[in-house]
């Protein structure tokens, strides 16, 4: 009921009347009026006018059920919110072995215990940072799952450049960067068969209105926030839905033609490629210059020997 009422005063973008909200909705005016308050409850602004009705003036920063109305596509059409989870790609793991569909999308205000590539700990406080977690079933080999973390990293970064102004860039194989600190990254946990992928998971980590001053020390120099970058809060609202969309767009690309135009469209948005980088696999230690990725996203490395060496993961770091 709550989307519904929310839909009605965006649809009209004015007063909406108390009058006209009970015979859409199939509800009394009273009832209506109690609902409204709810909302207002949750953080949202609604001004009422005793001649002219409702009318939404602002939405809380995270808004469930904005986010419904403003998807385009299918991915995010349904939403599992928790003020507080462990993990948001736990959670959709579970959910996706009980049969969840594709497109279910997991958002949680904070985490417990966020994480990252390599079992690192993501610092995720309530209230400022996004952490959102996406289940896909992709009919894809599982050779080529990089392609949904390429996949996500485009997303992520065509949607806050276009939401922040800000020039996000793509470190490989899973960090959004700006002015060479992370903003963000991506966790792309799968289940798999020899043969086929049985469901992935993309989480999805973005420091949005995070202060400096609540990193910890030791990523202090290396992390930043929206905020920091622009000096202005943002909505967190808008930029899940931006991705979401923005996933469903290139989701539909990689199904149709496959992940040529997604490692093109790639291949423009890193900050990797010809740069002297170190790469650290397992117990070993790469130097050399990214030079390209292949056709399944593995980062082709030219060794100072001039011999090239295909990377699937590892821990990347710039060197200049």
């Amino acid at each position: 009921m709550a989307e519904r009422i929310l839909k009605l005063l965006r649809k009209k973008g004015d007063f909406v009347s108390g009058e006209e909200m009970s015979k859409e909705l199939g509800i009394t005016r009273a009832a209506v009026w109690k609902k409204i308050n709810a909302l207002r409850k949750k953080g949202y602004i609604i001004q009422a006018s005793p001649a002219k009705g409702y009318r939404l003036l602002k939405s809380p920063d995270l808004s469930i059920g904005d986010i419904k109305i403003l998807i385009k596509g299918d991915i995010g059409r349904e939403v599992f919110f928790y003020e507080s989870v462990d993990s948001t790609n736990t959670v959709a793991a579970e959910l996706a072995e009980k049969g969840t569909p594709e497109g279910i999308v997991v958002i949680a205000d904070s985490q417990e215990k966020g994480r990252g590539r390599l079992g690192r700990f993501w610092v995720s406080p309530p209230h400022v940072n996004i952490h959102i977690s996406i289940i896909l079933r992709p009919e894809i080999e599982p050779k080529d799952v990089t392609l949904l973390t390429i996949m996500s990293a485009v997303a992520c970064v065509t949607a806050l450049r276009r939401v922040t102004g800000l020039k996000v860039t793509i470190k490989w194989p899973n960090d959004l960067i700006v002015s060479g600190k992370k903003m963000g990254g991506i966790l792309t946990e799968v289940k798999s068969d020899p043969d086929r992928i049985i469901f992935a998971v993309i989480g999805v980590g973005i420091n949005v209105n995070m202060d400096v001053d609540m990193f910890p020390d030791d990523v202090r120099q290396i992390a930043t926030s929206v905020k920091n970058e622009t000096g202005e809060m943002h909505s967190r609202t808008a930029i899940i839905v931006e991705i979401l969309n923005e996933l469903e767009h290139w989701y539909k690309i990689l199904k149709r033609t496959g992940g040529k135009p997604l490692l093109s469209e790639w291949q423009q948005l890193t900050s990797t490629l010809g740069r002297d980088v170190r790469i650290t696999v397992g117990k070993e230690t790469f130097t050399g210059i990214a030079e390209s990725i292949d056709d399944e996203g593995m980062l082709i490395l030219r060794l100072p020997s001039g011999m090239l060496k295909k990377i699937s993961a590892g821990d990347l770091t710039i060197l200049r």
